[in-house]
């Protein structure tokens, strides 16, 4: 497979809207041919810790919808989602998934949507080239107390400590209860792995 946008997304700092935009047509392509599993392995593990099914759903940062997509193959029946770039959430808005697809700008509050819904995931979406640690901040900010969230941190996010010690921070202090936590494929084409969390905000 080629890793043209893999690596210049792994190489970018600050904002990377420009970059997804440009790599928003090949972009299921090229993580499909390097065999991008971490969307499944967070729906799954999130639908197996979820009440009901049935209850909304916000994919943050839903890119082309392959993350809304292993969602749906999980059961969950009613998915929002939110992402920074048009060309992105055009993808998403082509597999039909979605309830709603919204325009954001980085670092939007979720207040709006506060206490909306059951979850709020961020599949592939916090880590070095992406969105910043500071992402958590506001998903957790939009939970109610006991609502879920999913997310990954790859093994270039895994190298930098404050991306695992801003969930440690939430669990330590007794905001959040960590539910799940394993370390698996990535995008195996390119030998990447990541860790995949469950929390709940209590």
């Amino acid at each position: 497979m080629t890793d043209r946008f893999l690596d210049k997304a792994y190489g970018t700092t600050g904002d990377t809207r420009d970059l997804y935009a440009a790599w928003a047509k090949s972009y299921d392509q090229e993580l499909g041919e390097g065999g991008y599993a971490t969307p499944a392995r967070c729906a799954e593990a999130l639908a197996k810790h979820s009440r009901d099914l049935t209850a909304p759903i916000l994919d943050f940062g839903c890119g082309t919808g392959l993350s809304g997509l292993a969602l749906k193959l999980a059961g969950f029946e009613v998915i929002d989602g939110v992402d920074v770039t048009a060309d992105m959430l055009n993808g998403a808005r082509e597999k039909n998934l979605y309830r709603s697809l919204e325009l954001i700008e980085p670092n939007t509050p979720l207040s709006h949507v506060a206490g909306t819904y059951a979850a709020i995931t961020a599949i592939g979406v916090i880590g070095t080239g992406a969105a910043p640690i500071s992402v958590f901040d506001l998903i957790m900010k939009g939970l109610v107390s006991g609502g879920l969230t999913v997310l990954s941190l790859n093994d270039h996010a895994l190298e930098e400590p404050l991306f695992e010690g801003k969930l440690n921070d939430y669990i330590d202090c007794g905001a959040a209860r960590l539910l799940h936590k394993e370390y698996g494929l990535h995008i195996p084409g390119i030998n990447l792995n990541s860790n995949v969390y469950v929390l709940e905000k209590t």
